[in-house]
């Protein structure tokens, strides 16, 4: 029934261990080394992740402290800018005064002039008014 040949059982073993050589030199060694190539690759990305996480954060801190010194910088000449039209207003504010001023002195003299004209020519005409009295008296 069954007989073992042990020829038969030699080469089968030969065989296996050549298909096994064969297999670990074309097959499992370059899988091994694929393998271990890219456990290799994942490390170093991974370690590239956590340094261009470190670069990000650097890069997200310049930024910030850029945008804050630039609201700084903003906020500080908006001040001065406001300072400086304060002033200038206040300067043609005090200009305007001044011509106000002048112009009303220089009114009030000309009404003071046409006051004193109008009681001299008042004054001329007393005479007549004095005449125009009596006669209205002497009707009553």
């Amino acid at each position: 029934m069954l007989d073992i040949n042990p020829l038969l059982l030699i080469s089968t073993l030969v065989v296996f261990l050549i298909l096994i050589a064969v297999l670990n030199s074309w097959l499992y060694r370059p899988l091994l080394a694929f393998m271990h190539k890219r456990d290799e690759d994942i490390k170093r990305d991974l370690s590239k992740v956590g340094s261009n996480d470190s670069e990000i954060r650097e890069l997200l801190e310049k930024a910030n402290s850029i945008v804050m010194n630039a609201k700084l910088e903003a906020a500080a000449l908006r001040e001065k800018v406001i300072a400086d039209a304060k002033e200038l207003a206040e300067s043609r504010i005090e200009a305007k005064k001044a011509a106000l001023a002048n112009e009303y002195a220089e009114f009030e003299r000309t009404l003071e002039e046409k006051r004193e004209e109008l009681k001299r020519e008042l004054l001329v005409e007393v005479p007549v008014f004095k005449d125009a009295l009596k006669l209205k008296f002497s009707q009553i």
